[in-house]
């Protein structure tokens, strides 16, 4: 299962793909082969459904949810209510504020720096429920394009105790991303 923001909440089938050649590298991803161009991706979960298929290969058979600002009034929410086992992966991709110098997308904000440290200590502990408090409105003000879906991971992952490791935290060109690995207790 892929979760990724989006302009608003929706299901992804196998069979939609997405493209990075607007950002310079002519590479086409689908989450399964035979992708159908009435499913396009948006960039969160193409890089993700890049991953998967690297990681997996192209016959995962992974679903990919967007989750947009109106993730928790809609059909999606609902969908994804209960469906954590353990026979399901997770992977949630999101950026975190683009307010984080003077060159950075949104410029800089002295309120991101503390936004994307409480949400770096809650993905190093595998704090589904600080994940789950993020404050989508001052994550929208400071441009975090990631927050709804991590909102969305950590009520969907909500009392299952996880191992946590960061593997990346750093700020280029003024944006902050996160890599970090949960899996959950035996």
């Amino acid at each position: 299962m892929l979760l990724g923001s989006g302009p608003r909440s929706r299901e992804y089938p196998p069979s939609a793909w997405g493209s990075l050649a607007g950002f310079g590298v002519p590479v086409e991803v689908h989450l399964a082969p035979g992708g159908d161009s009435a499913d396009r991706l948006p960039l969160s979960l193409t890089v993700g459904a890049w991953l998967i298929n690297r990681a997996l290969g192209p016959r995962s058979g992974a679903i990919g949810f967007a989750v947009g600002p109106d993730f928790f009034e809609s059909r999606v929410a609902g969908q994804l209510d209960g469906a954590i086992d353990e026979r399901v992966g997770l992977i949630v991709m999101g950026d975190g504020t683009a307010r984080r110098s003077r060159a950075a997308p949104g410029y800089w904000d002295k309120r991101a720096e503390g936004f994307d440290a409480a949400v770096l200590a809650a993905l190093a502990a595998g704090d589904s429920a600080a994940l789950a408090a993020l404050n989508l409105q001052l994550a929208a003000e400071l441009l975090c394009a990631g927050a709804p879906a991590w909102v969305a991971a950590g009520v969907l992952l909500s009392g299952v105790r996880m191992d946590a490791e960061v593997l990346y935290a750093e700020v280029p060109f003024g944006v902050q991303y996160i890599v970090a690995g949960w899996s959950a207790r035996g």
